[in-house]
C-alpha cells in the first residue's frame, strides 16, 4: 500500500526544511540498503533523508518512488508532504486529497460537469471594454494606503499626454501629486475620459483600491468595476458627476495662496518646491487647468535675467557662484532569499529577547598569570590550547560549583542540569552554530581543545549531526579573536546564561600608587531573571575570575 513521505524533523530547532538535491526521480526503484532519497538543509546543516531508517521498505514487493510534491531548492514546513512511495504502478492520488483509492470499474458521473457549471460564478469579459480602473498608487516604499486630499479633474474631464494630474494624494510621507502619465499611456484612449471616481476628498484607502476609472466616453465601466479586480469599489454606485461641483470649487480655493503679488493658484508641490528654491510662485506662469502652477511650471521657471550693469564689474565678478564639482553615481544592491539556518537563527533568538526578563553582569579578569600559563602548558599539550579552551574549562568548572546557572527555564518548572555540556558559538558562512561539548567539567584542557577544533571544523563544512549541537546547558560565545573588547549575548533558550567574551588587552594597571603593564579581559554573563537572580550570576562570574587568574586551579 502507497504510503507517504513528509518532511522529517531532523533537529530539535526545525520548523521547516529544503530540499537540497533528490537523489532519486519518479519511477525509481527502492530497496533495503538503498533508501537514500533526497539531502534535506535543516537550520544548521545538509543531512541525507534515508528510509532504511524510517520505515521497512521490504514490506513492498516493487518499492518505486511514485510521487515527488517539491521541487529542489523549496522550503516546506516540518510534516508537509514531500513525495509518496508504493508498489510499481500503484494508485496514489487519493493520498494527496485524502480521499480513498478510486475504482476503476465506476465510470465519471456525465453529470458533475454541468453541475460544476451551474454552481460557478459567471465569468466577466472585460477585454473589449475601453477603460482602466485606477487604484490608489504606491508612491513611497512604505506607503500602505493614502487619502485624497484634492480632485485635480472632475468626471467628464478629458486627459492627455502632458496634462495627466489627476488628484493629490498624501502618502505616509508627504503630499504627492499623481499624475497618470507616470504610471500608464493615455493616448491609448481615443478621447482619454475621467469616468468615474471611486473616492470622495479626504477619504483614506488602501494601496491598490479603486479611486477611479478612465476610458473613452460611454465605455461600460459599470461591468469593469463588478467584473474585474475591484471587489472593494461599490460597482453600483452612481458616478460623482452627478454629484454638485462644490468639490471641485472646494478644491480649487484649497490650492489658492497669498502672497505680495496677490492670488495665484498653485498645487502644494509646486508651492513647497517654489520656496524651497527661492521662487515667488506668483512670476510662474500657470499650465495646469484654469492656469494652476504645478510642479513642472516651477522645474521649467527661468527667471528674468537682470541687465548687466557696466559701473560695477567688480560686483559681477564677485557674485559669479563657485565652481561645486558634481558627484554622481549608480544605486546598486542585491537581495538574497533567507536560508533556513538564518531563519531559525531569527525565530528563536526574537523569541528570547523579547520573552526573557534579561540582565547583564560585566567583569574584567586579569589575564597575566593565564598567559604565562598557556605558554607552559602548550610546551607539553598534544595539541595546541587556546584562550577560549581554557574560558571553556573554567566556565565548566564554576557551572559546576553554582549549579542554578546551568539550568533551564521550562515555563511551569525549573530544571538544574548535574551535567555540564558547554555550548560552543561558532561562526559560519550562513549564519551561526553551537556545537557542544559534553561533560566538559570532566575534560582535560587537551581533551578540551582537541574536541573544540574537531566540533568547529565540522560546523564550518556542514558536516555536523544534532548529536553534536543538541543538548547543551550552557554557551560561551567568543569575539575576542576579531578584535571586540566587550558585548552582550542573546540567551540560547531555554538555557538560562549566556557568557561573552572579549579580547585580551594591554592596559596599565596601578598597584600601591604605582603604574604598571598588565593584560585584562572582559566578560558579560546575560542572565534570564526567571531563574537566575543578580547575586547567583555575580557569584559565579567571581569562581570563572579566580580560576583564570589562577589557572593552575583549571588542572586539578
Amino acid at each position: 500500500m502507497a504510503e507517504i513521505i513528509t518532511m522529517p524533523k531532523m533537529s530539535d530547532t526545525m520548523t521547516e526544511g529544503v530540499v537540497a538535491e533528490w537523489l532519486k526521480k519518479v519511477g525509481d526503484p527502492l530497496k533495503t540498503g538503498d533508501g537514500l532519497i533526497a539531502e534535506i538543509e535543516t537550520d544548521k546543516a545538509t543531512m541525507e533523508l534515508d528510509l532504511d531508517e524510517r520505515m521497512d521498505l521490504s514490506n513492498f514487493k516493487d518499492c518505486r518512488i511514485l510521487y515527488i510534491g517539491l521541487e529542489k531548492g523549496k522550503a516546506v514546513p516540518v510534516d508537509s508532504i514531500i513525495a509518496i512511495i508504493g508498489e510499481n504502478g500503484e494508485a496514489y492520488e487519493h493520498l494527496l486529497t485524502g480521499g480513498t483509492p478510486a475504482k476503476a470499474d465506476v465510470p465519471a458521473t456525465p453529470e458533475a460537469p454541468a453541475a460544476v457549471a451551474e454552481t460557478a460564478a459567471p465569468a466577466v469579459d472585460t477585454s473589449n471594454i475601453k477603460a482602466e480602473v485606477i487604484g490608489m498608487p504606491k508612491m513611497s516604499d512604505t506607503m500602505m494606503e493614502g487619502t485624497l486630499v484634492t480632485w485635480l479633474k472632475k468626471v467628464g474631464d478629458s486627459i492627455k499626454a502632458g496634462d495627466a494630474l489627476l488628484a493629490e494624494v498624501e502618502t505616509d510621507k508627504a503630499t504627492m501629486e499623481f499624475d497618470l502619465d507616470n504610471f500608464i499611456d493615455v493616448t491609448k484612449y481615443n478621447p482619454c475620459t475621467l469616468l468615474y471616481i471611486g473616492i470622495e476628498e479626504g477619504k483614506t484607502v488602501n494601496v491598490d483600491d479603486v479611486i477611479a476609472v478612465i476610458g473613452e466616453p460611454g465605455a461600460d465601466f459599470q461591468a469593469l468595476l463588478s467584473g474585474g479586480k475591484t471587489a472593494s469599489a461599490p460597482a453600483a454606485a452612481a458616478p460623482v458627476a452627478s454629484a454638485t461641483p462644490a468639490p471641485a470649487a472646494k478644491a480649487e480655493e484649497a490650492v489658492v495662496v497669498s502672497d505680495a503679488d496677490g492670488r495665484v493658484k498653485a498645487s502644494p508641490l509646486a508651492k513647497a518646491l517654489a520656496k524651497d528654491k527661492g521662487i515667488n510662485i506668483a512670476q510662474v506662469k500657470g499650465t495646469g487647468e484654469n492656469g494652476r502652477v504645478v510642479k513642472a511650471d516651477v522645474d521649467s521657471f527661468v527667471p528674468a535675467a537682470a541687465a548687466p550693469k557696466a559701473e560695477a564689474p567688480a560686483k559681477a565678478a564677485a557674485a559669479k557662484p563657485a565652481f561645486v564639482p558634481v558627484v554622481t553615481g549608480e544605486e546598486s544592491y542585491e537581495e538574497f532569499p533567507v536560508n533556513q539556518m538564518r531563519k531559525t537563527i531569527a525565530r528563536r533568538l526574537s523569541e528570547s529577547k523579547f520573552s526573557a526578563p534579561e540582565f547583564y553582569l560585566t567583569m574584567e579578569i586579569n589575564m597575566d598569570k593565564a598567559m604565562a600559563a598557556r605558554v607552559s602548558m602548550n610546551e607539553i599539550s598534544p595539541v595546541k590550547i587556546s584562550f577560549n579552551d581554557m574560558v571553556i574549562k573554567a566556565a565548566a568548572a564554576a557551572l559546576t560549583k553554582h549549579p542554578k546557572v546551568n539550568s533551564y527555564w521550562l515555563g511551569d518548572k525549573i530544571r538544574i542540569n548535574h551535567h555540564v555540556h558547554i555550548g560552543m558559538a561558532v561562526a559560519v558562512e550562513d549564519g551561526l552554530l553551537v556545537p557542544v561539548i559534553r561533560f566538559a567539567n570532566t575534560k582535560s584542557l587537551s581533551q578540551i581543545s582537541a574536541e573544540a577544533k574537531d566540533l568547529g571544523g565540522k560546523a564550518k563544512n556542514k558536516q555536523l549531526q544534532p548529536k553534536d549541537w543538541e543538548g547543551n546547558t550552557f554557551t560561551v560565545s567568543n569575539l575576542g579573536m576579531f578584535g571586540i573588547d566587550e558585548f552582550t549575548s542573546i540567551i540560547n533558550q531555554p538555557e538560562s546564561c549566556i557568557l561573552a567574551v572579549g579580547g585580551i588587552k594591554e592596559t596599565v594597571g596601578v598597584k600601591n600608587g604605582q603604574f604598571y603593564a598588565t593584560n585584562v579581559m572582559k566578560v558579560t554573563l546575560t542572565c534570564d531573571h526567571r531563574t537566575v537572580d543578580g547575586a547567583t550570576g555575580a557569584a559565579f562570574l567571581q569562581t570563572f575570575k579566580q580560576l583564570l587568574e589562577d589557572p593552575y586551579k583549571l588542572l586539578v
